[in-house]
């Protein structure tokens, strides 16, 4: 049997009983490392679920799934994934390539920003869809994402932006090479991605602007959790430090209770 498995926002203790059970009794147990950040340590993990795990980064899952399914037809072989396991399409692919090869598999449920998002305030039903924000390079500025910000805002929706992570990233000069070098690891902050989100509020003017509402989350879960709510432009200098940062792009109308709750995260009145 092949599991995919929800560890939950990165405490060890996250991880449902259900889930906790499969990994004490699996044959290997590999812990997807590259779409979500464990901001608690493999080694805390290791500790809390009494066994070694096999770090699975992103060349691994992307380009030697062999390795994963081997003899998944006859024992129990589990990935580990931080959040949800469908919170990242490189999950559903995981699952769909184990069942071309008539592998059986199980998923195990968890809490991921997807839904923990609303300990800001704002109603999950009021949300719209959801869009991630990349790195910008000097010759590579995508914002195709922006027009669905705009979409939902006109809908009354508001937007969860997921901000980009960077891990075991191959840089430019090594893809030609035999020997693989990495660039260092990069979390986008709340800051980062204001900054150009106010870069493309300058070329598509509109009723989004410096002046509008958002809300900046980091590390959502754990005990060191921060929530800022204040205008995009100020967001641009805001220091939530340690990743993951997520930001969120409320609707231009809010109903009361998200003002009242919204109220605690800011410093001016809403």
């Amino acid at each position: 049997m092949f599991f995919i498995i929800g560890i939950g926002l990165g405490d060890p203790k996250d991880i449902t009983v259900k889930g906790l059970e499969i990994v004490k009794r699996c044959d290997r147990v590999y812990l997807e490392a590259y779409t979500s950040i464990l901001s608690c340590g493999q080694e805390s993990l290791e500790d809390f679920y009494g066994r070694k795990l096999i770090l699975a980064d992103r060349e691994m899952i992307e380009q030697h799934t062999d390795e994963i399914f081997v003899d998944a037809e006859v024992k129990d072989v589990a990935v580990l994934v931080v959040g949800d396991p469908f919170g990242a399409t490189t999950h559903t692919d995981l699952m769909l390539r184990a069942k071309e090869r008539e592998i059986p598999c199980q998923v195990v449920h968890n809490a991921s920003i997807m839904n923990a998002v609303a300990c800001c305030g704002l109603q999950l039903y009021s949300f719209g869809e959801t869009i991630s924000i990349p790195y910008w390079t000097e010759t590579w500025k995508p914002d195709s994402f922006f027009g669905k910000i705009l979409k939902n805002r006109h809908m009354g929706l508001h937007t969860l932006c997921l901000l980009d992570i960077r891990v075991r990233e191959p840089t430019l000069e090594s893809l030609t090479r035999k020997t693989r070098q990495y660039e260092p690891p990069r979390f986008m902050s709340v800051a980062e991605a204001s900054q150009q989100l106010m870069e493309i509020i300058k070329n598509t003017p509109g009723e989004l602007s410096g002046d509008s509402l958002a809300i900046g989350l980091a590390r959502v879960g754990h005990d060191s959790q921060k929530i800022i709510a204040c205008s995009l432009k100020e967001m641009t200098e805001v220091d939530l430090g340690a990743p993951l940062h997520s930001l969120v792009i409320p609707a231009k109308e809010l109903h009361p209770l998200e003002v009242e709750f919204i109220q605690q995260f800011s410093s001016r009145k809403l």
